[in-house]
């Protein structure tokens, strides 16, 4: 019969296309690996992978399997987690996907009273997805996704928990800061920061400058908020950040938050997940500190 094992070998052949390099994965004979798939295709008469140089091409019976394993092993992989966490005395884990680079300063004014209120709750966080968050919490790698840009799904459901708005973040004797808002030709002189993420998917392109056909000089990526706005304060440059992120640091770096067109870009942090997850308790206890959480 079709079994985890079989999941688990077509997974990994597709993953590293050698039968060799597969077998190390899961600590097995490359002969028992090779044995296992055979007594799988005479039992229903259809090959799962063939020949192709070197390497191994998955027929379109393995691209199936691999597509239900894909679906089907991280419930498993997740399932065998809780119950660790269970035989260890823990009350459960929760698995958070964050695909927000500013997300990170709000998250930790949640963690740690959520930790203090749960104590025998492992938390884990992530930002690494092999197919974007969304993937991720229907294929049950992560419990909550944090993000500013939910993408409606069936199964999957958002909660608004912050809202804030993206400004301009300038050096207090910038032109701009004399201003009450930025237009997108302000900015054809300048070098604009921004966390890295493809222009397509960020706010101050799609909603200020491409409606406008208009570029910055300059666009550079930083990877953190803190060397992005201490670049801003060099004079190097202006970022689209976060308003609340420019407040913290203004008096220290001497920074102004500049509005984004005339009304603005307004933007809320939402928590992601599956629908009926919430009545599980320790998921309901981070969702109801979340919503009290300050950035």
């Amino acid at each position: 019969m079709l079994d985890r094992q079989h999941l688990s070998i077509l997974r990994e052949v597709d993953r590293l296309g050698s039968l060799t390099a597969a077998a190390e994965r899961l600590n097995v004979s490359q002969s028992a690996l090779s044995h296992t798939i055979r007594k799988l295709e005479e039992r229903y008469g259809v090959a799962m992978w063939e020949k192709d140089g070197r390497n191994l091409r998955l027929t379109e019976a393995g691209r199936y399997i691999v597509i239900l394993a894909q679906r089907v092993l991280p419930q498993i992989e997740r399932a065998e987690d809780v119950l660790s966490d269970y035989r260890q005395g823990q009350r459960g884990s929760l698995k958070i996907g964050m695909e927000c680079h500013p997300c990170h300063q709000w998250l930790m004014g949640v963690t740690k009273p959520y930790l203090m209120e749960w104590p025998q709750v492992s938390l884990e966080l992530t930002t690494s997805f092999a197919a974007g968050g969304v993937a991720a919490l229907t294929g049950y790698e992560i419990d909550i996704l944090i993000t500013p840009d939910p993408i409606e799904m069936p199964g999957i459901h958002y909660l608004a928990v912050f809202d804030y708005e993206l400004v301009l973040a300038v050096p207090a004797d910038h032109p701009l800061a004399l201003k009450g808002h930025a237009e997108p030709a302000d900015l054809l002189n300048e070098t604009l920061f921004t966390y890295p993420v493809p222009p397509e998917r960020l706010d101050v392109f799609t909603q200020f400058l491409v409606p406008a056909n208009s570029r910055p000089r300059h666009h550079r990526n930083v990877e953190t908020t803190e060397m992005m706005l201490q670049l801003v304060a060099a004079s190097r440059g202006v970022s689209a950040i976060p308003d609340w992120l420019v407040h913290r640091e203004a008096a220290a770096l001497g920074l102004r938050p500049v509005r984004i067109g005339t009304a603005g870009i307004q933007k809320s942090i939402h928590l992601g997940l599956r629908d009926g997850d919430d009545t599980v308790d320790f998921i309901a206890g981070f969702l109801a500190t979340s919503r009290q959480a300050l950035a």
